[in-house]
């Protein structure tokens, strides 16, 4: 029978009926299949309804590991921090840094912003002049024409904080830009944001058809959408003690690891290529928090990549500094977030999740993030100046290839101690499981053999 691999109108299907085409013309083993999708199926069928309404086409539930990361102290407060992550010691590796920092004066962490930026890109053929002279009275009407969407957030204290009329027909012809400042408190606020957005592209078109002293009539809208990169919605954390407090780590001296830690961080600062897996490390832990509380972690991603070449290069996001005899470690990340509205209210692991964190607005999950991925970075920075970073990978590496090779509980503490001091690779696994595998075997033949003497 010939695989049918196109179809119309699949969206309308149920899901039972999206997996049945599906696994009959994609996989080998279709009734296998499907049991298996339904398998990650949540018993609680209302839980579940939920879920199928985050996404199209949605035919089972993908499952990563939820973790919790305790000994965190910020501002001078204990939190045990949720972490949504498949990658191997992550988890483990904050947790040492927040136990390492917690006897040291906890993280301290601060907020240096909240602004959020939305954006109307239109294309006009007027001179600049002309709009300029009227901005206010333009500004004034697009505000309290956008009231009916603002009204509520402003009772929250939220709403519109700033209108520019910025000017790029130098690289574009006759392109402008009405940029938006916004506080929306604690929501994330894109629906919000983008509502206003489109409200001002149609009061906009109606303020130049209307108002006299404007000559060029036509103007098109050419999109009306929030901005991911927001450098004003900022968040400092950071770390400090002095050297000697530091102490012995991993068999290296204070002083020697200090000045490692310091040259290793300038490196990142200096260097894209070392850059780039460096901020990778600080978002292992931002991501691990961000999906744990159904946050947009794709949004936090592309905008903190965006700050981090601010300057024209890209470059680290965190710092260390070495002054008076006091080690300074920070990061200053833009972090977008919300604690209501949106899938952090509906998503059931997501509100625990936040309650695990003391239910806090969106100024403090920005602190708690930010923290998260200061310790990481610290984590994985003192790893690699000191016993390198392997160490910690390969645990966690060798007890994945356990569980792909499905060895036993009895099998795997053993091959914990056998490769304490060996180099961990899947053959060298799967060779020593057939070797104790064997041993076992004959041992069994041989018993056998004496009891039937």
């Amino acid at each position: 029978m010939e695989k049918q691999r196109t179809i119309s109108g699949f969206s309308k299907l149920s899901k039972r009926h999206k997996i049945k085409w599906l696994v009959q013309n994609f996989f080998k083993d279709p009734e296998a299949v499907a049991k298996e999708l339904k398998s990650y199926w949540l018993p609680n069928e209302e839980q579940q309804k939920v879920l199928d309404g985050f996404s199209e086409n949605t035919i089972s539930n993908f499952h990563l590991p939820y973790g919790v990361a305790p000994n965190f102290v910020i501002n001078g407060h204990p939190y045990v921090i949720p972490m949504v992550t498949e990658e191997s010691s992550v988890v483990a590796a904050v947790s040492k840094a927040a136990k390492f920092w917690m006897n040291r004066g906890g993280f301290k962490a601060e907020i240096l912003g909240t602004t959020k930026i939305g954006q109307v890109h239109f294309s006009w053929k007027g001179a600049i002049q002309q709009l300029e002279e009227v901005f206010d009275k333009l500004k004034h009407i697009l505000i309290e024409e956008a009231i009916p969407i603002t009204k509520n957030m402003d009772a929250r204290g939220g709403g519109i904080r700033e209108i520019e009329l910025l000017d790029f027909t130098a690289k574009e012809p006759n392109y402008y830009q009405l940029r938006v400042s916004f506080e929306t408190c604690d929501s994330m606020g894109a629906n919000f944001i983008n509502s206003v957005l489109e409200s001002f592209g149609k009061t906009l078109q109606q303020f130049i058809a209307q108002e006299a002293t404007i000559v060029e009539k036509e103007v098109t809208i050419i999109m009306a959408i929030l901005s991911n990169f927001t450098p004003d919605c900022l968040v400092r954390a950071s770390v400090e003690c002095p050297i000697e407090a530091l102490g012995t780590i991993n068999g290296m001296d204070a002083e020697i690891f200090a000045k490692k830690y310091h040259q290793a961080i300038r490196i990142a600062h200096i260097d894209p290529y070392r850059a780039t897996t460096h901020n990778k490390g600080i978002f292992n832990g931002i991501d691990a928090v961000v999906l744990a509380t159904c946050n947009d972690f794709r949004a936090i991603e592309a905008c903190g990549h965006t700050y981090a070449a601010k300057d024209g290069q890209y470059k680290s996001l965190s710092h260390c500094n070495i002054e008076n005899g006091i080690f300074k470690f920070w990061l200053e990340i833009p972090l977008a977030v919300g604690t209501v509205g949106g899938l952090t209210k509906l998503h059931p692991v997501a509100k625990r999740s936040l309650e695990l964190l003391g239910n806090p607005d969106a100024k403090t999950l920005m602190q708690i993030i930010a923290v998260t991925g200061l310790a990481q970075n610290f984590a994985a920075v003192r790893s690699l100046v000191t016993v390198g970073i392997q160490k910690g990978h390969m645990k966690m590496h060798l007890l994945n290839i356990l569980n792909h090779l499905e060895a036993s509980e009895k099998e795997g503490k053993e091959a914990v101690v056998y490769f304490k001091d060996k180099v961990v690779s899947f053959s060298a696994v799967r060779e020593f499981l057939e070797w104790i595998r064997k041993g076992k075997d004959e041992l069994r033949m041989k018993n056998e053999e004496l009891r039937i003497l």
